[in-house]
């Protein structure tokens, strides 16, 4: 089968697969500042992501003042603390894990779904998560495209959605998602650094793909 007209060259390719391979969660961050015009490519590119209905639902912060930094940080502490008390027999585990680059990488953004979210039916009308699955779709594009950049990003999760609404004087109905951090690195990781710490390991992918309907006969699924 001759390739398609619409392929890109095989160096085109061959950047874009490396991009996806050496994509990491990156926690450690040097704190030079990340030059604007780069930043700005950075957000394009997230906003130039997929979204059902065309909604648009991301909303972008940039954290700039370093108070206000210092408060998300604490945010995410205290949330760490709990997340490592639900974790019981691993507690000790996690808390040795670094989760955040809050306080050290160049910039801080958080990232939210936009308010009033009920009015956009178009995809959503049996699916209403699909509006936090297209915020995922712009996170991931600037996450691909910092690591194009040689940019680190760390996605954190551990906050209360409430208090960090209340903080950055969100509107009603509006929901953050992610804490951003992005920056310089000294290196990225050779493998997820949660694999690292032998914390978890990446699952088979011929464990995953079933054929028709799901299935647990794990020897019928392979792509030929």
């Amino acid at each position: 089968m001759s390739p398609s007209p619409n392929r890109f060259s095989d160096l085109e390719i061959d950047a874009v697969y490396r991009a996806i391979a050496e994509r990491r969660d990156m926690r450690h961050f040097k704190p030079d500042p990340i030059d604007p015009e780069t930043l700005q490519k950075l957000l394009l590119a997230a906003h130039h992501a997929p979204s059902v209905g065309f909604m648009q639902p991301w909303r972008f912060i940039r954290i700039s003042d370093k108070t206000l930094r210092h408060k998300l940080h604490q945010l995410v502490e205290e949330e760490r603390i709990n997340t490592a008390q639900a974790l019981k027999q691993r507690e000790d585990d996690f808390m040795k894990l670094k989760v955040e680059g809050i306080l050290e990488c160049g910039e801080l953004m958080v990232v939210a779904l936009m308010n009033d979210r009920e009015k956009h039916i178009f995809g959503r009308r049996t699916l209403p998560e699909m509006d936090l699955a297209s915020v995922a779709c712009a996170i991931q594009n600037l996450w691909l495209a910092a690591r194009a950049e040689g940019l680190g990003m760390g996605w954190v999760s551990l906050f209360d959605p409430e208090k960090l609404a209340t903080l950055l004087n969100m509107p009603t109905g509006a929901k953050a998602v992610a804490i951003l951090c992005l920056g310089h690195v000294e290196a990225f990781y050779p493998r997820p650094m949660l694999e690292e710490e032998n914390w978890a390991k990446r699952q088979n992918l011929d464990d995953l793909i079933y054929d028709n309907s799901w299935s647990d006969k794990k020897e019928e699924n392979k792509i030929t």
